[in-house]
């Protein structure tokens, strides 16, 4: 009896092994080595998500697991549910054989495989064919699709399904991500993407990286060769010695590069902007303001450690108001996050000397106004363009500046601030860059030493350098 339940137990293990090797899924990121970005990505509760990379990076590794998670019901981070529908759109039906549903196609126990539909192929060999729809058993009980599409067949092709998801491998036209975001609405389903920037700054540069429409349900990540665990430093040499500079800049850091290189090529989304906090009352400092009437004012309000590190809190970004209302929205912001005021109970502020100047239209000079309106503001800043974004520069390098995600407009113009053809910036929504210069050149340098940048960030920033000197033809 005894040696019978032994031959079981044997008999269990064996059936074990088989599926964990034939499992792939199971496999995933469960090592000993781990790529923390593609479990960000999963971890993420988001709606819209994408993942920016290089080839090889990792990327679309996280598409195909995360469609393979929602389709079996087995996500580890998500409420599952019975069965899903979801799409995974390529940009043409070879790359969609070649890339998304191969990798698909390696994560899905044939054992799960209910049935599949072929557009071309047999559906007895699916790698070599172009899958229309694949229908899978949900771990839950139910049968769920995962179906195939491509951009080069037309938004036609994509409109009146009802999805709980959709996969875009590489960035869709406009038009079609359009219509795939309508086919998860009713589910409050999501999408997510996986791609190399090679277009430029598209809509996904706006809509996705800079977030122009603040959605909170907008997230993204960025993976370079060097996140990967599973590339060799060596690998990683010979990719980068095979490519030209301007394109390891998309292909080996995933970032997007447009005619000229950002200005601040320093500033890292996932290091600089952070959570919300209760500021101590000794950290408050001053708030900056750069004035306007038809282009937003912009107002931040500043905090300092007693390590230097400054902190941007909180922010006031509107257009088309009288100082009085600017004014009176100013303070109500105060108060609510319990700002401190000077001995006269008037706020302190940082202004542009601009504010200084009076109109035809008005007795009093902006700085004037504001100061009735209880904002005590300093017009003696130092404008000086290239100091300034030198100092801004040197914060973010050694991670001195830190931006909380409330403030939402600062972060956007931060990510898009970009050389222009001549040697200066593009002279466009940079409201808060302008006061953001002001409030920086107003405090001295802290005298910590400077933290020492890792090979990859030296690497990245004199590709940009170069290319952006190149492009704009300048040695």
């Amino acid at each position: 009896m005894q040696q019978e339940i032994i031959l079981k137990i044997k008999e269990i293990e064996r059936e074990q092994l088989r599926r964990y090797d034939n499992n792939l899924i199971f496999r995933y990121n469960a090592g000993r080595k781990k790529h923390k970005k593609q479990i960000a990505f999963h971890k993420c509760k988001k709606r819209n998500r994408w993942v920016f990379g290089g080839n090889r990076s990792g990327k679309t590794e996280c598409g195909a697991v995360e469609c393979v998670y929602l389709a079996r019901g087995i996500h580890p981070y998500k409420k599952n549910k019975k069965q899903t529908f979801g799409w995974v759109v390529s940009l043409s039906q070879q790359v969609q054989r070649d890339v998304a549903q191969d990798k698909i196609l390696k994560y899905l126990n044939p054992d799960w495989i209910v049935d599949i539909t072929m557009l071309q192929g047999k559906k007895d060999s699916p790698k070599s064919g172009v899958i229309d729809q694949i229908k899978i058993k949900s771990a839950l009980g139910g049968v769920s699709v995962i179906g195939f599409k491509s951009c080069d067949q037309g938004r036609e092709k994509f409109q009146g399904a009802s999805l709980d998801y959709v996969w875009f491998d590489e960035e869709p036209p406009k038009d079609i991500y359009d219509e795939c975001r309508m086919r998860v609405l009713d589910k409050r389903g999501e999408v997510f993407g996986t791609m190399t920037p090679l277009k430029g700054l598209t809509f996904i540069y706006d809509e996705i990286y800079l977030n122009k429409y603040n959605s909170r349900e907008v997230w993204h990540e960025f993976i370079e060769w060097e996140d990967n665990p599973y590339l060799s430093k060596r690998e990683i040499k010979q990719l980068s010695s095979s490519m030209s500079e301007s394109e390891l800049i998309s292909r080996k850091y995933g970032r997007f590069s447009g005619d000229t290189g950002p200005v601040y090529t320093e500033f890292e989304e996932s290091v600089h902007v952070i959570e919300p906090f209760t500021v101590p009352y000794d950290w408050q400092d001053v708030l900056s303001i750069d004035p306007g009437l038809k282009n937003p004012l912009s107002c931040h309000f500043y905090a300092v450690d007693y390590d230097g590190n400054v902190y941007v809190v909180a922010e006031h970004y509107e257009a088309g108001l009288s100082v009085e209302e600017h004014s009176y929205k100013i303070k109500a912001l105060a108060q609510k996050i319990g700002w401190r005021t000077g001995f006269n109970g008037k706020l302190n502020a940082l202004i542009d000397s601009a504010a200084n100047q009076r109109t035809l239209a008005s007795e009093k000079s902006v700085s004037e106004l504001f100061c009735d309106m209880g904002i005590n503001v300093n017009t003696n800043v130092n404008k000086d363009l290239f100091t300034g974004i030198n100092r801004v520069k040197w914060y973010l390098k050694n991670k001195k500046l830190f931006i909380f995600k409330n403030c939402v407009n600062l972060i956007r113009e931060i990510k898009a601030y970009r050389w222009g053809d001549s040697d200066l910036p593009v002279k466009k929504d940079d409201h808060s860059l302008d006061e953001l210069r002001y409030y920086v050149m107003n405090k001295p340098r802290p005298a910590s030493a400077e933290i020492k940048k890792s090979e990859t960030l030296i690497a990245k920033e004199k590709l940009i350098r170069k290319l952006s000197r190149e492009r704009r033809g300048v040695r």
